[in-house]
């Protein structure tokens, strides 16, 4: 996304920076979006996983309770207090739309890696390129949020908010192999509206075909106890 526009938050605790938003819209959804539950199954237990933009944690809580190992960061983490002394959660408290990376020096995620990150409903295009960065080889990324067309819908309706048509794929091509996405209207989610979703994982650089493809990955967790 070096080229397109920065882009407020929409995520699960945005209401300072989302005037046309109910406060606390996103916090209201507990249930973990379908996307990230289809594709949990390839984040391994014991994994070190982010959960940007995480609101009230749903996704990464989740994760928890499969075993991974959660690091929370929003700009507001009341939502999060109950999972303070959870050994295999970490809570961080930060802005990430200062116009300093979380994961440049000095920042709470300087020199962090992990092995997935999960973004749902949240857009900022200045962190893109340093969350690729800190997925770990063979790692996972997961990726929801609002596209081109929602504003028929719902909020969010301004554009610098909303993802161009593939620019979730661009923002990895030649640097994570897609396993699954989506754009369109999506009625059964946890926010309806216009979505893009995306799934890729970390391993382009691990084939062991002649022909250099990378390895091929389940698309659901029965197929995944086969594989």
């Amino acid at each position: 996304m070096a080229n397109a526009p920065s882009s407020p938050a929409e995520h699960d605790k945005s209401p300072e920076k989302s005037p046309d938003k109910p406060p606390g819209r996103h916090l209201r959804i507990t249930k973990p979006s379908p996307w990230v539950e289809r594709f949990k199954h390839l984040i391994e237990p014991g994994a070190r996983v982010l959960d940007l933009a995480a609101g009230g944690g749903r996704h990464g809580r989740m994760l928890l309770e499969a075993g991974a190992e959660v690091v929370f960061i929003d700009r507001d983490t009341q939502a999060l207090a109950d999972l303070a002394g959870t050994p295999a959660a970490t809570v961080i408290e930060a802005d990430m739309e200062t116009g300093v990376s979380p994961f440049g020096p000095g920042g709470p995620l300087a020199g962090e890696s992990f092995d997935a990150v999960v973004v749902v409903n949240y857009l900022y295009r200045p962190l893109m390129a340093d969350l690729v960065r800190a997925i770990r080889p063979g790692g996972v990324l997961i990726y929801e949020t609002f596209a081109r067309g929602n504003e028929a819908y719902s909020r969010p309706r301004n554009p610098d908010h909303l993802l161009k048509s593939a620019e979730l794929m661009d923002d990895i091509t030649g640097r994570m192999q897609v396993v699954a996405y989506e754009h369109g209207i999506v009625h059964a989610a946890d926010v309806p509206g216009v979505k893009q979703r995306l799934c890729a994982v970390k391993d382009l650089d691990a084939s062991v075909r002649d022909d250099g493809d990378p390895p091929a990955h389940a698309l659901d967790a029965e197929t995944a106890k086969d594989v």
